[in-house]
């Protein structure tokens, strides 16, 4: 029998998730579970900046690994994602200069101007189909390129590419995480050298993209002597939310919504929509397997209910907060997607004001679900609009697939037949390309009947 461990980090909690087959089934099972967020930290320009503590996080990583050997379940392949956008910066010591930055820091505020001045919005998106986002690396490097920090850096690496890095000391930088960068092309594939060009971007830094289930190489011996064994790094689809899409147990052109901090709502396509059309709806196009696209937005997602949570002093379960928002419906209408949600000093006070008053916690909880299905509906009127479909079923995947009241209101508002499930998307669609990769499973297709033989998926 053989183990395979996805390690998935998001922004707020990491895990470990073991999986092997057994019958055609996949089995899973957490076996480590850490807290994730970001800090407040000194940067590379001695100023404070919202900062990811990456040590403390590849610490955890040989926690889950050690935890592994501990519970006799040693993995024969391992394979981390992340969210996207963010990176480190290696020096030649391959140490990251000035530590990690987080995407919710307001560094790009300054940097978004002047590389739409050098290259403008409607150019960037035509050659990569990648949306505007106050947090694209292609904002972020600019202040590296100011500071300084990028005349020093010898490497450029993902967040999972990074942990992969400091696993196996071998450098891949992995294509569907890549694209989420903003400066891969949309038509080679490969990263954009004019955008590189004419933002003055260290083009060594940027090298051959590899494909999910492509061997990164084997524990170092300096990993093995901690975590007590070897085991080879197979690439997932490194950016969490095409692990997510690549689990969903989608049929034909099945959109679909990951639902998590973040809402990504798309579809699979074979090639991008870079027209003004898709540009104006808001649609970006992240890169999957085969060098294929997803078409999808982001929309603020279960963000805006977990600060509210933890403005609350985690007092109420979420359960809790969907049965009081479930006994508390109103009228009240915000546009989750506005950026003052993205990172406000509080989120409970953002929404008063917006609607105008003080809401109890049950309004609240009602005002932030409800209004997250209207986007949810708006977004797919769009996203039939760009492709020229008409899509009769929604797949809702990840951890908000369980919010029963959140799938009602969303069947409610689009009026299409929902199917929920697996909710542990992202780990499972990890562990899928680490077996593809490995041989164990012949490609994506076996692999989603596997998943759909697997765990449990619901109509509404």
């Amino acid at each position: 029998m053989r183990y395979y461990l996805a390690i998935d980090i998001g922004a707020s909690s990491g895990r470990h998730i073991v999986a092997y087959m057994d019958n055609g089934k996949m089995i899973t099972e957490e076996i480590y579970r850490f807290q994730n967020g970001p800090e407040m930290l000194t940067a590379y320009d001695g100023e404070k900046h919202l900062m990811w503590t990456h040590e403390r996080l590849f610490a955890e990583i040989l926690n889950g690994l050690k935890k592994a050997k501990e519970l006799g379940k040693v993995p024969y392949a391992v394979g981390i994602d992340t969210w996207g956008v963010d990176y480190a910066l290696l020096d030649e010591n391959d140490q990251a200069i000035g530590g990690t930055y987080c995407y919710r820091d307001s560094r790009t505020d300054a940097t978004i101007p002047e590389v739409h001045k050098i290259i403008a919005f409607e150019k960037l998106y035509e050659k990569t189909g990648i949306q505007f986002a106050s947090f694209n690396t292609v904002y972020q490097l600019l202040d590296d390129v100011k500071t300084g920090r990028m005349a020093k850096a010898k490497s450029l690496l993902m967040l999972p590419d990074y942990f992969h890095f400091r696993l196996t000391g071998v450098k891949k930088q992995e294509y569907c995480n890549a694209t989420t960068t903003g400066m891969v092309n949309a038509v080679t594939h490969t990263w954009d050298e004019e955008i590189l060009d004419k933002l003055g971007y260290k083009k060594e830094l940027f090298g051959e993209l590899a494909m999910p289930g492509t061997e990164v190489g084997e524990f170092t011996d300096e990993v093995a002597n901690i975590v007590g064994y070897k085991a080879k790094v197979v690439l997932p689809a490194t950016h969490d939310t095409a692990s997510a899409v690549l689990a969903a147990p989608l049929s034909a052109q099945t959109p679909y919504i990951s639902s998590g901090t973040w809402s990504l709502l798309g579809v699979e396509q074979n090639k991008a929509h870079t027209s003004a059309a898709a540009r104006e709806a808001g649609y970006s196009n992240e890169g999957s397997i085969n060098r294929e696209f997803r078409l999808q937005i982001n929309i603020m997602g279960l963000w805006m209910i977990q600060q509210v949570r933890h403005e609350l002093g985690d007092k109420y379960s979420f359960a809790q907060l969907a049965d009081m928002a479930r006994a508390n419906p109103v009228d009240d209408e915000i546009n989750v997607n506005e950026q003052k949600f993205l990172a406000p000093e509080s989120m409970i006070d953002a929404i008063n004001a917006t609607v105008g008053r003080q809401l109890p916690v049950g309004e609240m909880a009602y005002v932030i679900y409800n209004n997250l299905a209207r986007y949810y509906d708006l977004s797919l009127k769009a996203l039939e609009e760009v492709t020229g479909e008409k899509y009769e079923t929604l797949n809702i995947i990840g951890g908000g697939s369980k919010n029963m009241l959140l799938n009602e209101l969303t069947a409610k508002y689009t009026g299409k037949k929902i199917i929920t499930g697996p909710a542990e998307g992202t780990a499972i669609g990890n562990l899928m390309m680490q077996m593809v990769g490995s041989g164990e499973i012949a490609n994506v297709k076996e692999g989603r009947e596997i998943i759909k033989r697997s765990f449990d998926i619901a109509e509404l």
